[in-house]
């Protein structure tokens, strides 16, 4: 029997009962029956997950297992790779992403990104945040663009007087939240986050992890972490994944945060989130 699991989870987080498999108009991204190749290596192996709209889903797992390949699944961004090749479905908003004919720039518009490591461009932070507006084409005010998304970066106070200055001159997590912004200035959807806190300190990571919590109140957020407490904090769904005898990825457990850390249904699951492994 898989025991009680001890974590905190953040006192906004909705972790009443419920599906967690959600279905109908709740789903914003499904995935299904989704298989990756690296050349002759697949990494992924029959991925089906369901991502509801306006919650943050956390994928969890050991280092190896293709958290990174399975978030970048949502918005195509494994087909940078010219050695990568994905069969299966990933539905957006009722329609397949990979059917013919989609426009993988514009579903990374929909669907945006942030990095690992801040990487704001050499550019000021004014220009780091109407850069994908300006390549899209927009044609209104600019600078309300600007402002209203570093507002919602939480950033806005701390540069409001500094907008000509250059973005790399920021600290780490002001970085971060640029990109966030950065991302949010071509008004986006679903916004993928791959270990967005792990190269900050602890006040930084906070700050991250709040921001994300006000944000999921018109975003939709997916976030892998190799931080337990963080995706217990965040997260309002948590899938948990493993790679095979042949390193292929696949998702293990999928539920509500709390029943995952404090009630989870696969020992391997428990084994993982208590440290006996990974």
């Amino acid at each position: 029997m898989v025991s009680p699991l001890r974590f905190e989870f953040g006192s906004s987080l909705p972790q009443s009962a419920g599906d967690p498999h959600p279905a109908g108009n709740n789903l914003v991204l499904e995935a299904r029956s989704v298989r990756v190749w690296y050349g002759n290596f697949m990494a992924l192996r029959d991925i089906s997950i369901a991502i509801q709209r306006n919650q943050i889903t956390a994928i969890i797992g050991p280092s190896g297992c293709g958290k990174s390949t399975l978030l970048r699944i949502f918005n195509r961004m494994n087909e940078l790779i010219p050695t990568a090749r994905t069969e299966g479905q990933v539905i957006f908003n009722g329609e397949d992403i990979y059917a013919d004919g989609t426009d993988p720039v514009e579903i990374r518009q929909r669907i945006g990104m942030v990095f690992q490591k801040p990487n704001p461009f050499p550019k000021s932070i004014y220009e780091n945040v109407a850069f994908g507006p300006r390549i899209n084409g927009f044609r209104g005010n600019l600078d309300e663009v600007v402002e209203h998304s570093l507002r919602q970066a939480a950033l806005w106070d701390e540069v409001k007087d500094k907008l000509r200055h250059s973005a790399l001159a920021l600290s780490g997590g002001q970085q971060q939240r640029l990109c966030i912004a950065r991302a949010l200035a071509v008004e986006p959807e679903v916004i993928l986050m791959d270990e967005p806190a792990s190269a900050l300190d602890p006040s930084a990571t906070l700050k991250i992890e709040e921001l994300m919590r006000s944000l999921a109140r018109n975003y939709t957020i997916i976030i892998v972490t190799h931080n337990m407490q963080e995706a217990a904090r965040v997260s309002d769904r948590t899938a948990f994944m493993l790679a095979d005898e042949q390193r292929a990825g696949h998702i293990i457990e999928y539920d509500l945060t709390k029943a995952i850390f404090t009630k989870p249904r696969d020992q391997r699951t428990e084994d993982y989130i208590t440290g006996r492994f990974g």
